[in-house]
């Protein structure tokens, strides 16, 4: 497979990972093992909290770096670079906000070695709704067209890009007046969240198509942190705003806009924080659904202390969860994993263990 020179079984990981997404897998379990990284600990030495949006050639030799390290991983992840500058304050930048980034240091899955974004939400009152354009000569919609440009050159033939987390329905009413303004306006003034839902899914729409018109697909497939790769042009979605709230507000105010906008590609990826884990069952049934993503936070019982439960709740979605190493062995050796599901295991002591683990994941049925 000439697409994926940093993964020795390539294809024997897509098969299994669409085997996964196609739901003929529920009796086997699935994983990505995190070893350590001399890459990971330059990162860290380097980034300490906020810093400034950085060079992208440097970004770029980074996740070059990192995966070229995992090359002899004989697990089921399928290398990719993640374009986390522009995963959230893309979409304020383009309005005109203030982005302002955040390098995330810790080791684990997910957001490890990210340059993260954010804006201060970009309107002061709803008075300054109608005034809102994006230009196409704006700053961040070039950086991030040209950041896209240096990527996709530097990973062809060696690794994929993960796709760009959508920040549409009330995530980008949040960017225009805030969370605790969003939830006001859903009660006082409907009508302009609407309205602002409708222009977050023109600006949403533009920057999906522009990253997949670039980027394209990785041996037919995307590439994400959901799950490493899934078959198709996936969006990858997100309802955090909803996490806050009731399964009510999500069927008024979610379900329509994310159907409305997966439905422009051939399906989706999500990702669901343990406060928003009451939105399961409703997720799972938008349509064009392919994964979900447990997300553990503190306060909550981790995903793999509930797996059982959450599996059933799920019905036959494929889930993915994030464990420590010792739990999962630890499970592992027990035959207490729940199948269906994909184990991005954290806290790896080398690539020789993973390697051999990986010989009984293979292996394992429920």
């Amino acid at each position: 497979m000439n697409g994926v020179q940093y993964k020795c079984n390539a294809r024997e990981v897509m098969e299994r990972l669409t085997a996964l997404v196609e739901r003929k897998a529920m009796d086997q379990v699935f994983a990505a093992f995190l070893p350590p990284s001399e890459t990971m600990k330059e990162f860290q030495k380097k980034y300490k909290g906020f810093t400034q949006y950085p060079d992208p050639h440097e970004r770029i030799r980074f996740w070059d770096n990192l995966l070229r390290e995992r090359m002899r991983l004989e697990d089921d992840n399928i290398p990719a670079a993640y374009p986390s500058e522009f995963d959230q304050g893309l979409y304020g930048g383009m309005l005109g906000g203030d982005v302002r980034f955040l390098a995330v240091t810790d080791d684990g899955y997910v957001a490890s070695g990210w340059i993260s974004s954010m804006v201060p939400h970009v309107l002061e009152n709803w008075a300054g709704f109608d005034a809102l354009r994006f230009d196409e000569n704006n700053l961040w919609y070039k950086r991030f067209i040209k950041q896209l440009h240096i990527m996709r050159e530097k990973a062809e033939g060696k690794f994929g890009i993960g796709h760009l987390i959508a920040i549409d329905s009330l995530t980008f009413v949040y960017e225009l007046v805030g969370a605790t303004d969003t939830y006001i306006s859903m009660v006082e003034q409907p009508e302009m969240v609407r309205r602002a839902i409708d222009f977050g899914f023109d600006l949403n729409l533009r920057v999906q198509r522009t990253f997949f018109e670039i980027v394209g697909t990785l041996e037919g497939g995307t590439c994400s942190y959901v799950l490493p790769w899934a078959p198709g042009t996936l969006l990858n979605e997100s309802v955090d705003p909803f996490h806050m709230t009731s399964l009510a507000d999500f069927e008024k105010w979610g379900r329509e806009p994310a159907q409305r906008l997966i439905s422009q590609f051939d399906g989706a990826l999500l990702h669901l924080h343990a406060n928003g884990w009451h939105l399961l069952e409703a997720v799972c049934t938008i349509p064009g659904m392919k994964a979900i993503l447990m997300v553990n936070e503190k306060d909550h019982t981790p995903a793999l202390q509930q797996i059982a439960t959450l599996r059933k709740r799920a019905g036959d979605m494929p889930l993915s969860v994030m464990v420590s190493y010792d739990e999962f062995t630890q499970a592992l050796e027990r035959h207490m994993l729940a199948g269906g599901v994909f184990y991005y295991v954290s806290g790896v002591p080398s690539i020789d263990a993973s390697n051999r683990w990986m010989e009984k994941v293979r292996s394992y049925r429920v």
